[in-house]
């Protein structure tokens, strides 16, 4: 499992009082308490404040968007696909970093203090454009429907779901271009799954219904 205890240089009174060492964070505050790497020593240390910068960001959802702003460390690295929490008035939005927006362009990966504006999309909650055939395989006479669903919630080939009043069996999942973690941009075998919020099209079987009509 990957160590993820903060470090930090400090003088160490017990071994190295003039010079800095590696030191542990055990915990933060006013005064952290820090273990020297070289003895083990723990003690007091006043550790310097992060720096932060105010960004502006844009959050589309559902073909609209609105703009706020949040407050990142200055020295972080943002990157498309990465999740955040945008805090505003009426909710606080769970959002996903689709492009950066730098002084001469826009960039898939940047340094906070280089970004002027953070564009995202939400993802706690979305929609899902389904193109639906009928049971009886007729391919020309399909139908688009939208889905509201959790972002988190998990669409498999091959599987039934049953939302609202639509019941279908996925038959393809094509994945949105800022989605991570995924091989192809099309899932089709029986088992391949997807969240919600990294999905950009559904392809399913209706299992409703014998009669059809396309709308």
């Amino acid at each position: 499992m990957e160590d993820t205890t903060a470090r930090v240089a400090a003088a160490c009174p017990a071994c190295s009082p003039d010079a800095e060492t590696v030191h542990e964070v055990l915990s933060e505050g006013g005064q952290a308490t820090v273990r020297c790497t070289e003895c083990s020593h723990v003690h007091k240390e006043s550790l310097p404040e992060e720096r932060t910068v105010n960004r502006e960001v844009v959050v589309s959802q559902d073909g609209e968007s609105f703009a706020t702003a949040v407050e990142v460390p200055a020295a972080e690295t943002l990157a498309t696909g990465e999740e955040f929490l945008v805090e505003t008035d009426e909710a606080i939005v769970t959002a996903r970093i689709t492009s950066l927006e730098l002084g001469d362009g826009r960039s898939d990966e940047a340094v906070a203090e280089d970004v002027e504006t953070i564009w995202s999309r939400a993802v706690g909650n979305v929609s899902i454009n389904v193109t639906a055939h009928p049971k009886s395989g007729e391919h020309d006479e399909t139908r688009s429907v939208r889905l509201q669903v959790p972002g988190d919630y998990e669409f498999v080939v091959g599987e039934t779901d049953e939302l609202g009043d639509e019941e279908f069996t996925v038959e393809g999942i094509l994945i949105r271009d800022d989605a991570t973690g995924y091989d192809h941009g099309k899932l089709d075998f029986d088992g391949d799954a997807a969240a919600a919020k990294d999905v950009k099209r559904l392809y399913v079987r209706d299992e409703a219904t014998t009669a059809w009509s396309a709308w």
